[in-house]
């Protein structure tokens, strides 16, 4: 009897550490997409200045709750600029990423004009 019972402990422990960790893992919330980039034109220039401007339009696309641009001043990497955009869930995120003028965006314009980027897309922490 005491084995049985012991049995059942563990497993219940190891059901609800199971769980929890799959909760933590599927939470479903704010999305915060970030890509820090370098262009390849010279800073400063005009073509510059229509790239970002470019970039910003994109918040025009519904599903974007909030989107910034930022200049990088920190000297611990070679990144010149940053883009920041929230999205309520998945589903926004998706819609934005597949909507057309994303697409066109990255297809003719950031392709063709940065040379080097780090996207990396997060939820806060539980």
């Amino acid at each position: 009897m005491k084995i049985n019972r012991l049995i059942l402990l563990f497993v219940t422990i190891a059901l609800i550490s199971f769980t929890a960790c799959n909760t933590v893992s599927s939470k479903k919330g704010t999305i915060t997409h970030t890509v820090f980039f370098k262009l390849k034109h010279p800073q400063g220039s005009e073509a510059e200045k229509v790239f970002l401007e470019k970039a910003v339009a994109l918040k025009s696309i519904s599903t974007v709750m909030k989107m910034t641009c930022v200049k990088e001043i920190g000297k611990k990497n070679d990144f010149d600029w940053g883009l920041t955009m929230q999205f309520k869930n998945q589903t926004d995120y998706d819609t934005y990423s597949n909507h057309p003028d994303h697409v066109t965006f990255v297809e003719n314009v950031w392709k063709k004009e940065v040379a080097d980027f780090m996207e990396i897309d997060y939820i806060d922490a539980p």
